[in-house]
């Protein structure tokens, strides 16, 4: 095969392939798209009960529940009507579109605002109302190539489930709950974002439906050229008005994302330092400069140390003031030289060797007193019987401050032969003197 011939059948392999000529009905996508724009009866109630869902889900940071919001809500058609009326120079179109989009915008800040000022719940950490504060031009190409997405699906002659992925891209519900949550709790940065995320969806996917009618070649509506080019440049200064601020704020993203990066890169490379560990930290952009903090663990950070580290923060371009450190998990640790050592060793030894002394020293008066309380009641016994024949036993103990002497007599004893009251008496007065105490109780038991 000539290489001519190769070119040609692969030219003609090309155009087939991407040809939209046998899978596109404009007839029928202009008029699907121009009944659905209409807004009134049940769609009202619709974009309502979607709006509220959306705003539970945002409330809540549930990120399933948005979507089926998004599902649900038919808030794309006024916008893929406005941009097929300015491809057509459809004024009627174009009024209609832009009147039935006022409805849905006012029907869905209403019952936003109204669910945020009833609502009992906190948002604590709103990260998903936050995600639509601060749009970029990475959101314009979210909405044009969705736009792109959803119009030729229309204009397809067998429709699939590509709308419902633009829905969910595109996010036309969530800006507007958001801007109502704004307005509810006077939170102008919040609504003020939300709604030019709201503004730069509209536009572009309006902008996508435009080309793609143009290139389509669908019907044109009777209007003189002045007047569609008058109102193209129009269309076109919006769009770069639009632009520009969110050309600034994806210039804040990826300066946010490098930050973001060398820092991480940062710290995993000097996890630990001589005996100091970087064991968490955080960034925060909030601030101009961007900070890293730093929250050190191990031994407090020496001079060289920090010095060191921070070199190591310029290398990935972290400057010294963007770099705070907490040392609050830090201890104190002390460089000891040979004598030093020593020195703490021998008064260490010495500390131990005071305080074994005086433990030895308690202990000794502990048995002191406790030697001192001992009764001699074997030698106290046979000095009792010596003088009383008539006792058979004898206890000796201390109650308290009271010295108890229990004894029994000897049994088949007469009783003149028993031990009578004076002679209980004298046992304890003997008793006193003998043992020098103060009181003593003699009981007789029988045995």
């Amino acid at each position: 095969m000539k290489y001519s011939e190769f070119k040609e059948k692969t030219r003609r392999f090309v155009r087939r392939q991407i040809s939209l000529t046998d899978y596109i009905d404009v007839e029928a996508a202009g008029a699907n798209i121009r009944s659905n724009i209409p807004f009134s009866g049940p769609n009202i109630y619709i974009l309502f009960v979607a709006i509220v869902i959306a705003s539970v889900g945002l409330n809540v940071n549930s990120i399933p529940v948005i979507i089926g919001a998004m599902l649900i809500s038919p808030l794309m058609s006024p916008i893929i009507g406005f941009g097929m009326g300015l491809g057509t120079n459809d004024t009627a179109l174009l009024l209609s579109s832009l009147k039935n989009l006022g409805v849905m915008f006012i029907i869905s800040l209403l019952a936003s605002t109204l669910y945020f000022l009833v609502t009992p719940l906190e948002t604590d950490n709103p990260t998903e109302l936050l995600a639509r504060t601060n749009p970029s031009v990475y959101d314009v190409l979210i909405a044009f190539f969705g736009g792109l997405a959803g119009i030729l699906e229309l204009s397809r002659k067998e429709k699939g489930t590509v709308l419902s992925g633009v829905a969910i891209a595109t996010a036309l519900m969530p800006p507007l709950c958001t801007v109502g949550y704004g307005i509810a709790n006077l939170n102008w940065h919040y609504a003020g974002g939300a709604l030019y995320l709201f503004f730069i969806n509209c536009i572009f996917i309006a902008l996508a439906t435009f080309i793609v009618v143009k290139y389509l070649h669908f019907p044109q509506a009777a209007e003189t050229e002045g007047r569609a080019y008058r109102r193209i440049v129009s269309y076109g200064l919006l769009i770069i008005v639009v632009l520009i601020p969110s050309f600034f704020s994806a210039y804040s993203i990826v300066v946010e994302n490098q930050f973001a990066t060398a820092a991480r890169r940062f710290v995993k490379e000097n996890r630990s330092i001589s005996g100091t560990y970087i064991y968490d930290y955080s960034t925060d952009m909030s601030v101009k400069p961007y900070t890293i903090t730093l929250r050190l663990g191990g031994e407090t950070l020496s001079q060289e140390s920090r010095a060191q580290l921070y070199a190591n923060a310029e290398k990935h371009g972290i400057a010294h003031s963007q770099v705070l450190m907490m040392e609050d998990a830090t201890i104190e640790i002390h460089r000891l030289d040979e004598n030093e050592m020593v020195r703490d060793w021998l008064a260490s030894t010495e500390a131990q060797l005071k305080q074994r002394d005086d433990s030895i020293r308690v202990l000794r008066r502990q048995l002191d007193a406790f030697e001192s309380q001992v009764l001699p009641t074997e030698q106290i016994s046979n000095e009792l019987k010596a003088q009383w024949p008539a006792i058979e036993t004898v206890t000796l103990g201390r109650a308290d401050s009271t010295v108890l002497l229990v004894l029994t007599e000897k049994q088949h004893l007469k009783h003149s032969q028993m031990l009578q009251d004076d002679d209980l008496r004298r046992i304890e007065n003997w008793l006193g003197v003998r043992l020098e105490v103060g009181s003593v109780k003699v009981i007789k038991v029988k045995d």
